[in-house]
């Protein structure tokens, strides 16, 4: 994946502001691109895109929104920049985390309002990290669902995307103004598309195992269950461009992936009081702490597994999301009115687990403290019918990228951007921090979708004269 000199370049056509991923930020750029005047084309790898936009809850947080102030929530941008800064324990860029809580409401109700995707607010339970109910998402709570929607806005804006299209190396100038794509087809053909401003929405380094190896090491075992051509093709152009890279040991894990369905199990069953326990029937951290940190200590359980432990009470919350009810459709949710009942359908030591949620219920009832900090208290106790699913950690995508301003333009180790280069979702700085811990939920579609809209903006104005 070379950068090209420009003087090689020979182009079969010519856009204004050329697009690569047809994914959440890819879509939002190319929406508000078209919306500021520009000629925008989207370049798409997969014949049917997919990415990593499909494989997530569809989930975005925004703070202050409309659907926010009808249930009487009070949120602000300044809150949700609290929050991210506070997960990511203060080693985030501030700048950007609240340039991020400035954006969410206005990018969330733009996506409803101007272009008809259909959205409600997350309720019934608060995602780690977060302080206030303001996760929003389609009526099914699925990325599919989502990227069908922005697909569907992208036809009715008259955007052109390009599919079966990867984009395979990038003509520049020595200054690092990218003047043409080179675009590889199935059957080998190819064909230069030039531009005046690019954005790279083409997501991280998750399906790269040496780039994993090299910059996050602790995860390289798990289970990837991101896209595979998330292959660090953005950071690699970047990085060969120039531009600066930041928190490169960033990414999103996520510690209840359904196995062997590879669907995720919201976090909401454990939020609300639920354990995980490992094939020996034991707890094995405070669960609460959040879904992305999670994943590397369920990989180190026996088996590389554990078990979700709720009611269907607390089940009530699941059932929401399509990935849950898949997995039930498919039997991997097992039942049972005992617990002894419970452990033999999940292949568990009855006496083990017995005591483990004996435990956890004098916990809750305030009459012991847990070795892990978890505070239960506040939470009804288990009641029968008991449920279970079997669960693995797994890497979703990485959070480390190019560095952006608040424009979504690139930057150079120095502060200076790039001449016309833009990013925004996994090929640019998430704002996690530099670890895993810092992933607060629905940061990835956040980011997505709001640098994409700034990118869009911004790339629309250089290319019309108005930057």
């Amino acid at each position: 994946m070379p950068v090209l000199p420009a003087s090689d370049a020979r182009f079969d056509h010519k856009v204004e502001v050329l697009v690569i991923g047809a994914g959440a930020c890819g879509l939002t750029a190319a929406l508000a691109a078209g919306e500021g005047g520009a000629e925008v084309l989207v370049l798409e790898r997969d014949e049917t895109p997919t990415g990593s936009t499909t494989l997530s809850t569809g989930l975005i947080p925004a703070a202050g929104t409309r659907l926010q102030r009808a249930a009487g929530i009070d949120d602000s941008p300044e809150q949700l920049a609290a929050d991210f800064i506070g997960k990511a324990k203060g080693k985030t860029d501030e700048k950007m985390a609240r340039l991020m809580g400035r954006v969410s409401a206005p990018t969330v109700e733009w996506l409803m309002e101007r272009h008809g995707v259909e959205m409600n607010l997350v309720t019934g339970f608060l995602y780690p990290g977060h302080s206030r109910l303001r996760m929003h998402g389609t009526p099914n709570r699925t990325g599919q669902e989502l990227e069908a929607a922005l697909l569907a806005a992208a036809g009715r804006a008259e955007i052109d995307i390009l599919t079966g299209a990867l984009a395979s190396d990038l003509y520049a100038t020595p200054e690092g103004r990218v003047v043409a794509v080179r675009v590889t087809r199935p059957d080998g053909k190819q064909e230069t598309v030039g531009c005046e401003a690019l954005v790279l929405a083409c997501s991280g380094f998750g399906g790269n195992r040496d780039m994993v190896r090299d910059f996050i090491p602790e995860i390289a075992e798990a289970e990837y269950w991101g896209h595979v051509g998330n292959k660090g093709d953005a950071v690699k152009w970047g990085m060969a461009l120039g531009a600066a890279t930041a928190d490169m040991g960033s990414y999103q894990g996520h510690g209840a992936v359904a196995t062997p369905h590879g669907n995720p199990i919201v976090w909401g069953v454990l939020m609300e009081g639920g354990i995980q326990v490992n094939a020996l029937g034991e707890r094995f951290s405070d669960e609460t702490l959040g879904y992305s940190e999670q994943a590397v200590v369920v990989v180190k359980q026996p088996g590389h597994v554990a078990w979700n432990i709720y009611d269907e009470q607390r089940e009530k919350t699941a059932l929401q999301f399509t990935d849950y009810r898949e997995v039930l459709s498919l039997g991997g949710i097992r039942r049972a009115n005992t617990i002894a009942e419970l452990a033999r359908e999940c292949g568990l030591p009855a006496d083990a687990l017995g005591r483990t949620i004996a435990a956890v219920e004098e916990m809750r009832a305030g009459h012991a403290k847990d070795t892990y900090g978890r505070d239960f208290t506040g939470k009804p106790p288990f009641a029968p019918p008991y449920c279970a699913v079997k669960v693995t950690g797994a890497l979703f995508h990485t959070q480390g990228g190019l560095v952006v301003d608040e424009d979504a333009r690139v930057l150079r180790p120095d502060g200076r951007a790039l001449p016309n280069l833009f990013a925004g979702g996994g090929a640019a700085r998430g704002l996690s921090g530099p670890s895993r811990w810092g992933y607060l939920a629905g940061a990835g579609l956040l980011t997505a979708t709001g640098f994409g809209r700034l990118a869009g903006i911004a790339a629309a104005k250089q290319v019309r004269g108005g930057a």
